[in-house]
């Protein structure tokens, strides 16, 4: 019985993922769901399970983090690629993108998914059963929190009036699903607070970091607060997870190894999508853009072992370089042709090739990866921007910064030597952050939710050698699916 109900959720997805492709006309990815019961704990269990499997399908992870991370100032693509990924790097977005129906029907799917768990355990159950009913809320808010950042606008832009996307939340009728309305931007961000919380009062067991737990509600709340600008929850929330005593930031020599390794055991990791070694991706992985070489992490010319089509930029190589000793800089795989970085001649200027491997090389496979969600770093660094944006708390910020740059392998930041270099706490903050999570899907949002543009200043296709993006500009959030709006007539389009 557990078996069938897997299986038949994962041919269903399967199903949906086909139909985005071609034109018929069939139900918004909002109605789907499951009709099979949940009718005992080890149904409900085997549901929970499918649901984490379900959103670990490249549709999700790759379609999503390439709308997450291609728009930021730290990856430069080589050559211009058929691929609708080239769109979402250029800042040109479409309405018909491949990736972005992948992503939203995946998510959706997800959601429908975590429902049933959610709609099948009452509040006042036991406390094994609440664990599973908490970690499906967790994972709704996760997923319409992605969704809201990818096709709503940041939310310091009028959150009030611009819209995010449908909320697909438990006890809804087939007929609303039907129809369901782009909700706010601010009513998303409410929902995913609420189902966060709830979560975190429901949950009791520490699992792996493959699983959600409280801790893992508590941090993916803290940046919610964070992106939300309510800086005291942001705090509240970052300081619980950092004093757990669940985790701990890896040592300096640990840190060039964090990807490598196998995750289970990693104790800076939060949450990941685990991926184990049979599920490898190869060319459709997400490391596969960006590596090419072999196990032991040499970097080859392209093709070897992945695609090695999109690279580091040069503005973020440079700012690694302001401090060579940078151990961070082990996340970088500089193709090397006599003894200097070769450089990819396919466009003008050429693009030196400056490979990233935060995405490849997990235990010993090339393009195995489990992307990490949320880890401890992160914690420290929304303690620091909430910090910086508090009136007299510069010097806890600082103490942050400079606890991660000390991880790091380079020198401490001083109050004093910011403003000699006229920066200010919160200039220090994104800074590091940008050095710290880089390639990690955080970037170009944390430059548009601080109003702040992207710019690239250096080469790379579509870009030439200056491309500004501003955070008030249309193109810093992706169409929702034509065929999403062909389907639901309540559905807006983004302008």
């Amino acid at each position: 019985m557990k078996i069938k109900h897997v299986t038949t959720a994962l041919m269903a997805g399967m199903i949906v993922l086909a139909n985005v492709a071609c034109e018929k006309s069939f139900e918004p990815s909002t109605s789907i769901d499951e009709s099979s019961a949940l009718s005992s704990a080890a149904d409900i269990e085997t549901a929970t399970i499918g649901t984490y499997a379900l959103f670990k399908d490249a549709a999700y992870v790759r379609s999503g983090y390439f709308f997450t991370e291609y728009p930021s100032d730290a990856i430069a693509q080589g050559q211009n690629s058929s691929d609708d990924l080239s769109n979402i790097y250029k800042y040109t977005p479409i309405k018909t993108s491949s990736h972005a129906a992948s992503f939203w029907v995946s998510a959706y799917r997800s959601v429908g998914a975590a429902n049933r768990v959610i709609e099948a355990i009452p509040d006042a159950a036991a406390a094994d059963a609440k664990q599973l009913k908490g970690e499906n809320l967790y994972i709704r808010a996760m997923l319409h929190f992605n969704l809201v950042r990818i096709f709503g606008r940041p939310y310091p832009q009028s959150p009030e009036v611009n819209l995010g996307v449908p909320i697909l939340k438990d006890g809804l009728t087939d007929d609303e699903k039907l129809v369901l309305p782009r909700s706010t931007v601010k009513q998303v961000y409410d929902f995913v607070i609420a189902d966060l919380l709830k979560a975190i009062d429901f949950m009791t067991q520490n699992k792996s970091n493959s699983f959600a737990s409280k801790q893992v509600a508590e941090a993916l709340l803290a940046r919610v607060y964070l992106y939300k600008g309510d800086n005291a929850n942001a705090l509240v929330y970052a300081n619980k997870v950092i004093n757990s005593g669940r985790y701990s930031l890896l040592s300096t020599s640990e840190l060039p190894n964090y990807f490598k390794s196998s995750p289970d055991a990693n104790k800076e990791t939060i949450f990941c999508i685990r991926h184990i070694k049979t599920e490898d991706r190869g060319y459709s992985a997400i490391g596969s853009m960006y590596f090419s070489g072999d196990a032991s992490g040499n970097a080859l010319n392209q093709a070897a072992s992945g695609w090695g089509e999109l690279y580091a930029s040069k503005k973020i190589y440079d700012t690694f370089m302001q401090n060579p000793q940078d151990v961070r800089l082990k996340f970088l795989s500089p193709l090397m042709e006599n003894g200097v970085v070769k450089v990819n001649n396919k466009i003008t200027p050429n693009v030196p090739m400056y490979y990233i491997n935060k995405y490849n090389l997990q235990e010993g496979i090339v393009n195995l990866s489990s992307p990490v969600y949320l880890r401890l770093a992160e914690m420290f660094l929304i303690r620091a921007e909430a910090n910086a944006k508090t009136p007299g708390n510069d010097l806890a910020a600082l103490d942050d910064v400079n606890r991660i740059r000390t991880r790091a392998g380079i020198p401490a930041l001083t109050l004093a030597g910011l403003t000699t270099a006229g920066k200010t706490m919160l200039d220090a903050v994104l800074d590091e952050r940008a050095l710290e999570l880089a390639f990690e899907g955080h970037r170009a949002y944390d430059l548009f939710r601080n109003n702040r543009p992207v710019v690239r200043n250096y080469p790379g296709t579509g870009t030439s050698t200056n491309q500004t993006v501003d955070p008030g500009d249309s193109k810093v959030v992706a169409f929702i699916p034509q065929n999403e709006i062909d389907k639901n007539p309540k559905l807006v389009q983004n302008p």
